[in-house]
This record gives C-alpha cells, sequence and structure tokens, in this order.
C-alpha cells in the first residue's frame, strides 16, 4: 500500500500542496472550511505526519530525555520503575516522547548530558538522583537549556527541582522507633555523595539529639541503595556486641535485604529485630516493610508537566517544590524485646 503523504491529499482536494500543508499545521491564513475538507480526506486516507520534517521545521524534538545514573542491571529497582512510569505517562499526554538512557556517575557522565543538550537530540532534560557537588546540575545551570531535577544539591545555584523533605521523614521514623523503646539505632545511609543521603541522615542524628541518646558512627554503615548491598551491610550491624534493636535503610531495597539477613539468622521482625525503610515501593507493603511513602509516580509526572512548561517557554508558578513523606507504619516494627 503507498505511502499517504500531502501531495496525495492535494490530488484528492484540488487544493496546493502548500495549502494542504499550512491547514494539517493549522496556520489561522486557511479558511475553516478549507481546513475541515482537508482534515477530513486526510483521516479518510490515514494520512501520518512525517514527524522529522515537522519537527525540523520547528527545530524542536517533541523530546524529554532522562539519563539515568545506574550501575548495571538497576531496572529492576522499583524506584525507577516507578518513576519512569509517571514521567513517561505525563509526557505522552503533553505530546512528547521520552528518551532514556543510562550511564554510569563518572567521567563519561557530563559528556553524555553535552551530547544531549549540544547534539540538539532532546527539547529538555530531567535530572535524578542529585549529589552534593552534582557536576550535571553546574553544567546544566550554564546552558539556556530547560531541565528540572528531582532533589537538590550543596551548589549555590537556583534551578527548578522537585524534591521530598527527606530530613523531616528520617526524623519522624527515627522518633517513631525511639517511641517504641529503642534506643540502639543501626542507620544503612545511601552512598554519602548523594544529596537525599545527607538530608535522611541528618533527621536520623537530629532525632537521637532531641531524644538525648548518642550518635554512635559504629552503628552508621553506607550501602549501595540495592537488596544486596543492604544484606551485606546489615550483616556486620548484626554481628555488633550489643546488636542494634532497630535498623533504618535510606531506601526501602538495602531495607528488604537487611530483612532478608535477619531472617536468615533466625530473627523474628518486628519483634527480635525491628527494620523499616523509606520510599514505599511496591515490595514494601507485601513484606509490612514500616516505611516512609513519597509518591514516586506522582513526582514524575509533575516533573513532566514543569519541564513541558520551560520547553515552551512559559514560567513556572512554583519552581521549588518540598514534598514531606508520610509515615507509614506496618509490622516490621515493634517494641524491643528488653527495654
Amino acid at each position: 500500500m503507498a505511502r499517504v503523504t500531502l501531495k496525495t491529499i492535494a490530488i484528492k482536494t484540488g487544493y496546493s500542496i502548500t495549502t494542504v500543508s499550512r491547514a494539517l499545521a493549522g496556520y489561522s491564513d486557511v479558511s475553516p472550511a478549507t481546513r475541515e475538507k482537508i482534515v477530513a480526506v486526510a483521516e479518510e486516507l490515514g494520512y501520518y505526519p512525517n514527524l522529522t520534517a515537522r519537527q525540523l521545521q520547528k527545530q524542536r524534538t517533541d523530546t524529554v530525555g532522562i539519563i539515568l545514573p545506574t550501575f548495571g542491571p538497576r531496572f529492576a529497582d522499583p524506584y525507577f520503575s516507578e518513576i519512569i512510569a509517571g514521567i513517561g505517562d505525563e509526557l505522552a499526554q503533553q505530546g512528547y516522547d521520552l528518551l532514556i538512557s543510562t550511564c554510569p556517575p563518572g567521567p563519561g557522565e557530563l559528556a553524555a548530558y553535552r551530547h544531549k543538550v549540544e547534539g540538539g537530540r532532546v527539547d529538555g532534560l530531567i535530572v535524578i538522583r542529585t549529589r552534593r557537588q552534582d557536576q550535571r546540575i553546574a553544567y546544566l545551570a550554564q546552558t539556556s537549556f530547560p531541565f528540572v531535577a528531582f532533589g537538590r544539591t550543596d551548589l549555590d545555584l537556583d534551578f527548578p527541582y522537585i524534591d521530598e523533605d527527606g530530613e523531616a521523614g528520617s526524623y519522624e521514623l527515627t522518633r517513631h522507633l525511639i517511641s517504641l523503646g529503642h534506643q540502639r539505632i543501626g542507620y544503612i545511609s545511601a552512598p554519602p555523595d548523594l544529596m537525599f543521603a545527607h538530608f535522611r541522615l541528618q533527621g536520623y542524628r537530629h532525632a537521637l539529639t532531641d531524644a538525648k541518646l548518642p550518635y554512635d558512627e559504629q552503628v552508621v554503615v553506607y550501602g549501595d541503595l540495592t537488596r544486596r548491598g543492604g544484606a551485606q551491610v546489615a550483616r556486620r550491624l548484626l554481628s555488633l556486641t550489643p546488636r542494634p534493636t532497630a535498623l533504618i535503610a535510606a531506601n526501602d531495597l538495602m531495607a528488604l535485604g537487611a530483612i532478608a539477613v535477619a531472617r536468615e539468622a533466625g530473627l523474628e521482625i518486628g519483634r527480635d529485630l525491628s527494620i523499616a525503610g523509606f520510599d514505599d515501593i511496591p515490595p514494601a507493603e507485601i513484606t509490612s516493610l514500616t516505611t516512609l511513602r513519597q509518591p514516586i509516580y506522582e513526582i514524575g509526572r509533575r516533573l513532566s508537566q514543569m519541564i513541558c512548561a520551560l520547553i515552551r517557554g512559559q514560567t513556572l508558578e512554583q519552581s521549588h517544590v518540598l514534598l514531606k513523606p508520610k509515615l507509614l507504619v506496618r509490622a516490621s516494627s515493634g517494641p524491643p524485646l528488653h527495654t
């Protein structure tokens, strides 16, 4: 079957190719009656516009990019799946495509961003998992290229972002465990260069201080945000004497790894050992994990709304959005056996 082109429609309607093109593009110099006839014939023939040609004409790609800072097969992380679903669904509604790339943090990462920006591959970028000294943000902030971030940085730069108040959430979670009677609470942190790791650890520390409990570096370890990494460092915490009566992990995957290790050791979760996480990914509810919910899917949608507005040259009503996570108490946390 021959491809339907503007010329095909022009022959069928009796109008010039220029008139057909302008009618389908919505130009105001084409009368409503003419446009209606041309559109009807285009639909009848099954015409699909040449997106590449249209994008060249507009000098836009109608595409938003996101570069996932991943090591290895990290798409198994439900966090990424949730946020990509939210971003992609909203972009589709707004008429944009999503270009997903992966690049591990390191020397080649900035080049990947320059390739997207200076190569005109996308109209805007969404940055996730921001770092304290984030060179991606530093580079994008010095350009006029539209971008939004999920997270803040330590850099003295003003840029549009959505973030969750990890400090407030972690504080509330730690206070919850303290209120149950826990005094020796282990903490599994995210990698320290990540900005959210700093805020969540600060919340834990402040809660201990306000409860007049000591901050013990021996029970604070750093994981890699994976289930396996959480399991590895949880073994170290559970080998301490005395061992913590509760563990907090900076994300749910590491908390799930800690649960697996504790069960291997014959501990009953919520009774012999309390464990809590952060994010409320889908497996958290299945395992009755006490955690802090941040609406990852909705955050993805809001990030897309912001980047689309910036691409269109609109002013954001709110360029800095800080959301408070919600504490969800489940069966994985309970009073210690001995208080």
